[in-house]
């Protein structure tokens, strides 16, 4: 099955939430965003984290997606933003100006992806000498940790362990970008590994309301409407409290530099 990012109904899906405090508190501990004059957001989605950037700092952002209809909702999620622009593109052609970029992000891209090194040599021609790219993803280790109050998404693999083989199916490991970075001709690379805080719900039936719309979940897109009602229900047994439930994904962050 998968996500359509060309369905309408898919708008907002990615531009439902914001960029936690605590996602801005570990990337500026990570690079200097308040120096970066010129980013772009390669698989923005609904401009979530094109937001972020600004807010962080950053003087100008454009945000780079696939998707006509996702892009539609990033524009109207950014509408008070006059310093973020969206255009249409792909990882691997963005139609940028070589090195006229000195920041790149590329958040929760590269499991969409089959070449990581068509994506790097884009993310190389456009970055300025010095310039850097941030590349945050799930490697498999990172997907598959038990589920909890706190880590929602581990009971979507207990109840469907299925998923969890199309999980570690299209996520690549730490190697596999360490090694597709160096053969680029990034330097200066770093990983660091932390646990986001994806959303903040004050009541269980928020939390239950977001999983049966599938908000911001690709790999819910998997499970047909009879199994996607199962899994909240499981999801509904499993977890005790009413609320506040601070949901929290891992992740894995690369750092480099041309």
């Amino acid at each position: 099955m998968g996500i359509d990012f060309q369905d309408k109904r898919n708008r907002y899906t990615y531009s439902a939430r914001g960029a936690d405090r605590s996602w801005m508190q570990k990337i500026e501990q990570l690079v200097p965003i308040g120096n970066f004059k010129n980013a772009v957001d390669i698989g923005c989605g609904g401009g979530i984290y094109t937001k972020a950037l600004v807010d962080m700092g950053v003087a100008a952002v454009t945000g780079i997606d696939s998707s006509e209809v996702i892009l539609d909702g990033a524009r109207e999620n950014c509408q008070e933003y006059k310093n973020i622009s969206f255009r249409l593109g792909d990882a691997s052609h963005t139609g940028l100006e070589s090195s006229s970029i000195d920041l790149i992000l590329e958040r929760a891209l590269i499991h969409h992806l089959n070449d990581l090194k068509q994506c790097f040599l884009e993310a190389y021609r456009l970055l300025e000498d010095e310039g850097a790219i941030l590349i945050q993803d799930r490697t498999p280790e990172d997907c598959l940790f038990s589920g909890s109050e706190q880590h929602i998404r581990g009971y979507f693999f207990e109840c469907f362990p299925r998923l969890a083989e199309v999980e570690v199916r299209r996520r690549f490991n730490s190697e596999e970008v360490l090694t597709a970075l160096k053969e680029t001709g990034f330097k200066n690379i770093k990983e660091v590994t932390f646990w986001e805080t994806r959303k903040c719900y004050q009541t269980k039936v928020e939390l239950v309301k977001d999983l049966r719309l599938r908000t911001g979940r690709s790999i819910l897109h998997e499970l047909d409407n009879d199994e996607l009602r199962s899994l909240v229900t499981f999801i509904e047994s499993k977890i005790v409290t009413d609320g506040p439930i601070i949901e929290k994904d891992r992740w894995t962050i690369w750092i480099a530099e041309k």
